[in-house]
């Protein structure tokens, strides 16, 4: 049976929910170079921290204003509301989310998660992530980021529904919303590094996918990752998350 590693100032409430990938029939342990034997490792599930006042979810899309579509508007990290539809139905959305490891072109995927994406899409047009460094970052497992103040207990002042009903299997570069439990999402996501976080189980809505010709950042990413839980070895800070819609 494999070892749980908690780290407790990442605790929140969806930690209740811990992984092991056995169950699920992936390789439910990391391999010797990682953690010394290939029976003693499982992780928790990506966690986004309570927030310390969260504006209930909504049924559908929010209330709250959209940002320039052309990314002119002011760098802005607290909203009183989620977004209403700022995306344009029938185009197609993609992030670039460069840091100072490499730079990725997340395809958004607004077939399966419309409210996720819209979200997403306006606060990197608010240039909300900018600026901003990954706080966790596992090997094989996940690069967790989106919290402006890198403590895993920060988001935009909103929460929103799950996407799950159309939710495909993840995979490396598979792009998903961390949360505190059902329905909590605010702006933490994580980016699927390894066969651990392939392996979770469908409880986190996925709304993108790294691009093929990227995926040799993503493994460059996971190479910078903690083997326990934790920040990375090597900060992972995002310069900018820019949008091309066409």
């Amino acid at each position: 049976m494999c070892d749980v590693i908690r780290t407790p100032h990442l605790r929140s409430r969806s930690l209740v929910a811990l992984v092991a990938l056995a169950a699920i029939g992936l390789a439910a342990c990391g391999d010797d170079t990682t953690v010394g034997s290939a029976a003693t490792v499982a992780t928790t599930a990506p966690a986004e921290s309570a927030a310390t006042t969260p504006v209930a979810p909504s049924g559908d899309f929010g209330i709250g204003a959209c940002a320039p579509a052309d990314g002119s508007g002011a760098k802005t990290q607290t909203f009183a509301n989620a977004p209403q539809k700022c995306l344009v139905d029938g185009k197609n959305y993609t992030v670039t989310l460069t840091t100072d490891q490499g730079t990725l072109h997340i395809q958004m995927r607004p077939d399966i998660a419309p409210v996720t994406v819209n979200s997403f899409v306006n606060l990197a047009r608010y240039h909300y992530f900018d600026g901003t460094t990954c706080h966790r970052a596992i090997v094989g497992f996940v690069v967790q980021c989106g919290d402006p103040t890198a403590t895993g207990t920060g988001g935009p002042g909103y929460e929103f529904i799950d996407e799950l009903a159309k939710i495909e299997p993840y995979q490396i570069g598979s792009v998903a919303m961390a949360n505190a439990g059902p329905n909590t999402n605010g702006s933490q996501f994580f980016i699927i590094t390894g066969a651990s976080g392939a392996g979770l189980p469908p409880s986190y809505t996925l709304f993108g996918k790294v691009a093929d010709a990227d995926l040799g950042v993503v493994a460059a990413l996971d190479a910078l990752a903690n083997p326990a839980d934790g920040p990375p070895l090597t900060p992972i800070n995002i310069t900018s998350a820019t949008v091309e819609e066409k």
